[in-house]
């Protein structure tokens, strides 16, 4: 388990066991930074998270707060309603808008140890044997773009649109456009997108991702 998953956790099991109850102030983001080893920007990532799920919420100028149990998450639960009522249509145009953009981002923000990540999930997709693994490490390359931009609003907005892909229709149209040279080309397609972000090359990645979605669309709805 890595650090960012151990403070979480840590949070999520203090909620749990009621150690920590409803109007909890947590530690600061410093105290959970030096708890942990952790950066103050990853702690503010994984409270953002927490918070995009209702578990906790933040006042600033006073701190962060264990939140009501199913106040704010009615809001996340609702956006995830309509996340999957979106058409595979519907979200190839999200994409097309927003991961483009991102790649831009991600050049600008990345770290080293994303790039890795990135890398792994090619060789992981690639070395699948089965649509259902090539499909969750084809997702995952593409949520750990998106984390890469290091913008928890970002990532928030990334989650909604893996939550659109887990819709049925999604991965009825995936599994029966997904022909061996189709998976082999997005697979090129995913190492030259990759090797454009290691390089810092804002302009082929940005192009690089929209060719790609480009090719995902025609091969799942025919334009």
């Amino acid at each position: 388990m890595d650090k960012t998953s151990a403070l979480r956790d840590e949070i999520l099991a203090r909620i749990a066991s009621g150690e920590w109850p409803h109007g909890h102030r947590l530690p600061t983001e410093r105290e959970f930074a030096a708890a942990h080893r952790l950066s103050r920007s990853t702690v503010r990532r994984t409270l953002a998270q927490l918070k995009a799920r209702g578990l906790i919420s933040q006042t600033v100028g006073s701190g962060t707060y264990v939140a009501a149990p199913g106040g704010e998450a009615n809001g996340v639960e609702r956006l995830q309603d309509d996340a999957m009522t979106t058409s595979p249509a519907q979200l190839m145009a999200a994409r097309l808008a927003l991961e483009p953009a991102i790649a831009a981002l991600v050049v600008e923000h990345a770290r080293p140890a994303d790039f890795e990540h990135m890398r792994l999930c090619c060789e992981r997709a690639e070395a699948a044997d089965s649509f259902e693994d090539f499909e969750t490490w084809d997702a995952a390359l593409h949520e750990a773009i998106a984390a890469a931009a290091h913008n928890p609003l970002i990532e928030n907005v990334f989650s909604l649109m893996n939550h659109a892909r887990s819709h049925a229709s999604w991965g009825v149209l995936k599994r029966r456009s997904l022909t061996d040279e189709r998976r082999k080309a997005y697979q090129r397609e995913h190492r030259a997108l990759v090797d454009a972000l290691c390089e810092r090359d804002a302009m082929r990645a940005t192009e690089t991702a929209r060719t790609h979605l480009l090719h995902v669309r025609r091969n799942l709805l025919g334009y």
